[in-house]
């Protein structure tokens, strides 16, 4: 959590506020691979539930409906309302409700509610963006009168469907303006934050967008640093410094190669030699690990892509640029660009310009020749 202070803090008063009933923004936790989304969007979820309101936690996976994937967890909390004599009432409708929404999506449902029979015309018309806020007002009102609140968790928030991010938009809109305390807190690529508003014009005012990119010199140094001197070790100076140098601040690069030194070191002081001598083994397991499992998704054509990005040294990256280093037109890469987009590889910076989605993944395509 090194460095991540300012967005715990920001997580923590937005919790505060919605359970509050006053106006609160969920949170779009940005930022490329290994800087620590997903480490982030279980500490504020642990952090949330200390504070008693109720948690949900999913990852969107490619091609997986947001329904499907809401389903359990909106049962959950429902059931867990439900045995609150307040919101017992609201929580049973909810229930109802759920199961008209179960059949429309074509959800299979595992167990029985007992006594609870579907509500004709509740969360049933088949349109996400009509179903959803309906089921989310049912639980935020049942939330508040049990005094509790809601946060769901999502992670890879860009492989929702466009339809699917909407109809999420929409449904937290709704919460926002009746003032309901349910919030979510997602994590994703950098594109997020353009995809949702694409979705709907209103997503930037209804989110907080918060970074999370490489750590700063001084936390590098702290996460690096403070497990070592806790196990009774240390680390000289300039070995710290050329380890926070060369991972660039990334978190999973500066775990990896901390964990290797490590490892490797006699001890009782890390030195630069064993920082220099652990290097060549860390770049080994990045590159069978880290970056191959992301290189073994894509095409032979989708290879030559990024390879072609890659040469053209570190970017953003032109696509006329990578065109011309292909020798081929921009129109023609257009379905390339568009699938690599979609497996999360790369994102788009700005208008006509790409990067990598993973941090020095491009010299790791160099090393391959």
């Amino acid at each position: 959590m090194a460095g991540r202070d300012a967005i715990l803090e920001a997580a923590r008063i937005s919790s505060g506020r919605a359970i509050k009933g006053r106006s609160a923004r969920s949170i779009m936790l940005l930022g490329l691979r290994g800087t620590g989304k997903t480490v982030l969007l279980n500490e504020i979820g642990r952090n949330a539930e200390r504070e008693g309101l109720l948690i949900s936690r999913v990852e969107s996976p490619e091609g997986e409906s947001l329904a499907r994937l809401l389903y359990p967890e909106m049962r959950k909390v429902m059931r867990s309302l439900s045995g609150v004599e307040t919101a017992k009432q609201l929580a049973t409708r909810g229930l109802k409700g759920l199961r008209n929404f179960a059949s429309i999506f074509k959800i299979e449902i595992a167990g029985v509610e007992v006594g609870v029979d579907p509500e004709p015309g509740l969360a049933d018309t088949g349109d996400l963006q009509y179903d959803l806020p309906d089921l989310f007002t049912l639980i935020g009102k049942a939330a508040q009168a049990a005094e509790r609140g809601w946060v769901l968790l999502i992670d890879e928030v860009q492989y929702l469907s466009e339809p699917d991010l909407s109809a999420l938009i929409v449904a937290l809109h709704r919460m926002s303006q009746e003032g309901l305390p349910v919030l979510l807190v997602g994590a994703g690529l950098p594109q997020i934050a353009r995809l949702a508003g694409e979705a709907k014009s209103y997503a930037e005012r209804l989110f907080q967008y918060p970074v999370v990119g490489p750590l700063d010199p001084p936390s590098a140094g702290q996460a690096i640093e403070k497990p070592i001197v806790e196990e009774e070790a240390s680390i000289a100076p300039e070995a710290l410094q050329a380890i926070v140098e060369r991972t660039k601040g990334y978190p999973f690069f500066i775990q990896e190669w901390a964990s290797v030194v490590w490892n490797n070191a006699d001890g009782p002081e890390i030195t630069l030699a064993d920082v220099d001598h652990s290097y060549a083994e860390t770049l080994a397991l990045l590159d069978e690990g880290f970056f191959k499992v992301r290189i073994d998704r894509l095409t032979k054509a989708e290879v030559h892509f990024v390879k072609a990005m890659a040469q053209l040294g570190d970017g953003p990256y032109a696509m006329a640029d990578i065109a011309q280093a292909m020798d081929r037109t921009q129109k023609s890469l257009g379905p390339a660009r568009s699938s690599i987009i979609s497996k999360g590889m790369i994102y788009s910076t700005d208008h006509g310009y790409l990067d990598f989605s993973v941090p020095l993944f491009a010299e790791f395509m160099r090393r391959q020749g």
